[in-house]
């Protein structure tokens, strides 16, 4: 049934789902992989479309940008559509010295400055991590996937863009932290409050300490061709 944010009828959306942040995003990516896509919402210009990938019902939603936006999004797919999986892809900041821009990140845990974290169970701080059947699809869908580096590791979800912390940025990457988004913690949190399998997986767009090969904003709208691949097989596996 419809809620306040998605007008898709029941049925309209498909258990699984490919969550991009941006709707421009989200409309080329189901225009460029499902078959026979149809806009099943567009409120407030967050666009849903459903088709079928290689024979299987899967829709691509918009999220919006940040943690708040994803939450209501994933909140109503998982608790009012019926659907099973979401996973978010999406770009990221590199921070890692081993990622390079246009690397893939699979990301195996989101820490977070978040409350999301300490909201689901009273004096408590959850961790935040993916499904493992995803996790362990993303592993499997990778193979054949050569053209590309693949990582997998933890990303930092700030609820933050321009605010900086050179001493968080350094304990994050001393621990082993691969790349700065802002939603991934949200999409786990939401995932354990509504009994639903999550997933991010990542293309670095720039790098936190290396500004000569950023994309372009045009460029990360459309650089993501490997990144779909492994979600949408794994939402298949």
């Amino acid at each position: 049934m419809p809620t306040p944010h998605i007008s898709a009828e029941n049925g309209q959306i498909a258990p699984l789902v490919l969550m991009p942040g941006d709707p421009k995003r989200a409309e080329r990516i189901a225009k460029d992989y499902l078959t026979a896509p149809e806009c099943v919402s567009e409120v407030r210009g967050i666009g849903c479309w459903t088709g079928t990938y290689e024979g299987t019902p899967m829709s691509v939603m918009a999220s919006g940008m940040g943690i708040p936006s994803l939450c209501i999004y994933a909140t109503e797919l998982y608790r009012f559509y019926g659907v099973k999986r979401i996973v978010r892809v999406g770009t990221a900041g590199a921070m890692s010295k081993e990622v390079r821009v246009r690397d893939v990140i699979v990301a195996t845990a989101a820490h977070t400055n978040s409350s999301v974290a300490r909201l689901l169970v009273p004096d408590v701080t959850l961790s935040l991590a993916p499904s493992y059947h995803l996790l362990h699809a993303a592993g499997h869908a990778i193979k054949g996937i050569d053209d590309v580096a693949v990582h997998f590791g933890p990303v930092y979800c700030s609820d933050h863009f321009y605010l900086v912390k050179p001493q968080v940025t350094e304990g994050l990457m001393r621990l082993g932290t691969l790349a700065v988004e802002m939603e991934s913690a949200g999409l786990y949190a939401t995932a354990l409050a509504e009994g639903g399998e999550a997933l991010t997986i990542l293309t670095a767009s720039d790098h936190l300490f290396d500004s000569s090969q950023d994309m372009s904003s045009a460029e990360r709208e459309s650089s993501y061709d490997a990144m779909v691949k492994i979600a949408a097989k794994a939402l298949l596996f």
